[in-house]
């Protein structure tokens, strides 16, 4: 098939070949390549510099963009498709992959060869299909971006939230031993004939363990080791011959509790030798209840305060426009993403008097996730050498407008592309971790509340300056 044949199959290409001279026809076709690929044979890959435009004669082929890490199908097109416009209109590297799902053949127009025939009708009608194109391409992968960061968000909080469920899981099904075992030394207890004042002071005592035991001392593990040998130790050897073995069972429990040795001679003394088994023995198991109980009640808080910050953080049964505190959507964010941040040092500088704002809340957290996900990703991919990764986040008032920054201490932005950080498709990660519309979304949603973004960057330090005007959004 010769290539007037092939442009023939193109309607808008053959409009254009119907209008010119035979001369200015075979000037066209000697510029025009032809381009065969086999089935599953790409055209173009994702990062690639841009080749020019093409045109699909024959066949069929399928746009791909790799997203959250899978590789998602944007478009299937079929003969009289353009594809490649997107990259030789901005000049970036190309935002997506092109394959041929079976043979197919190609016409290819090279960028310069485009350049040329700026003034014609039939590239005009083409930059139409182009901009229609990266439009609907835009649209596609915010959407397929969005789903894929709130996959990332829901892995973490489940994450998150797997925590504290089984930590209480494993508590409650402990209980009913624990029960079990207190009931019976209970019993022992009432039958070692203790008197009135013996009961009282094992009473107090048991009282006061248990509140030492819901707010437990924080030690350190050395600290806390030599109190369990000594603990250990005085048992083994001190009380041997009153029938306590393996002190060493005791030790951590009691220790938890703020048990010392000079508080053990002392219930000795009390109980007396022959009490002092059975009564360690109920403590241990009294202790042992009340810290499954403080762990259920620990992992019930977190898991409500999970709860809690996504409600906030989504704006979950609100209006779409709210009064909001800029500290709290910050703090909400860092919550959602704190399965990422555990490595990293969160520097926090609120201003005190900061007021509220008038915007969309759930938007304006998008804005902070995607700005704390890309210092994650900066700070990840480059840590620095010399410090701990290290995100700070300030915020302060002047002339009715309220300032954000988010700060990292990575390896900073390129100088020569940080103009571009906030054109769509523009990335500086690696093919295929990126979108590039993760600024695009942020700098969209701050102009939409009549603010600004700007970017300040050099070797160790990146800086997002978002201002924002306080009033209706």
């Amino acid at each position: 098939m010769s290539k007037l044949d092939c442009i023939c199959k193109i309607p808008m290409l053959q409009n254009f070949m119907d209008g010119i001279s035979a001369e200015e026809q075979e000037r066209f076709l000697d510029q025009v390549e032809e381009v065969d690929l086999a089935a599953d044979e790409d055209l173009f890959c994702e990062g690639e510099e841009p080749q020019g435009l093409y045109a699909l004669v024959d066949g069929e082929y399928q746009v791909t963009k790799m997203i959250g890490g899978q590789s998602v199908v944007l478009a299937t097109e079929r003969p009289g498709a353009f594809v490649g416009e997107i990259s030789m209109l901005t000049g970036v590297p190309h935002t997506a992959t092109a394959r041929a799902t079976m043979p197919s053949h190609f016409l290819k127009f090279d960028a310069a060869m485009f350049s040329q025939m700026k003034g014609n009708p039939i590239v005009r009608a083409i930059i139409k299909a182009m901009i229609d194109r990266l439009r609907d391409t835009e649209v596609t992968v915010q959407q397929h971006e969005k789903l894929s960061a709130l996959g990332r968000l829901s892995a973490g909080l489940a994450h998150e939230l797997n925590n504290p469920a089984s930590a209480s899981l494993r508590a409650s099904r402990q209980m009913p031993e624990t029960v079990g075992s207190l009931q019976g030394l209970a019993l022992k207890i009432h039958k070692l004939r203790l008197n009135s004042e013996q009961i009282d002071f094992l009473g107090e005592y048991g009282n006061l363990l248990i509140g030492r035991a819901m707010q437990p001392q924080l030690l350190s593990p050395l600290e806390q080791s030599d109190r369990e040998d000594a603990v250990a130790d005085w048992i083994d050897t001190e009380s041997a011959s009153d029938g306590i073995d393996d002190g060493w069972k005791f030790a951590a429990t009691l220790v938890e509790s703020g048990v010392t040795v000079d508080e053990l001679k002392m219930v000795k003394e009390k109980l007396g030798s022959d009490s002092l088994p059975d009564a360690m023995a109920w403590l241990d198991s009294v202790l042992t209840l009340t810290s499954l109980m403080r762990i259920v009640e620990q992992s019930s808080q977190r898991i409500s305060e999970l709860v809690k910050a996504v409600k906030d953080y989504t704006y979950m049964d609100q209006s779409p426009v709210q009064e909001v505190d800029i500290r709290t959507g910050i703090e909400n964010t860092l919550i959602i993403l704190a399965h990422k941040l555990k490595n990293f040092a969160i520097v926090r500088d609120f201003a005190p008097d900061l007021p509220k704002i008038t915007v969309h809340g759930s938007e304006l957290n998008q804005v902070w996730t995607n700005l704390i996900d890309n210092a994650i990703d900066a700070l990840e991919e480059h840590p620095p050498k010399d410090a701990k990764p290290t995100i700070t986040i300030r915020t302060s008032f002047d002339n009715d407008m309220i300032k954000v920054q988010i700060i990292d201490n990575g390896p900073g932005i390129p100088e020569d592309v940080q103009s571009r950080v906030f054109e769509p498709f523009f990335t500086t990660k690696p093919v295929g971790k990126g979108t590039g519309l993760g600024l695009d979304i942020a700098h969209k949603i701050i102009t939409q509340h009549k603010g600004n973004i700007q970017l300040y960057s050099k070797p160790g330090e990146t800086c997002f300056q978002i201002w924002l005007p306080v009033g209706e959004a």
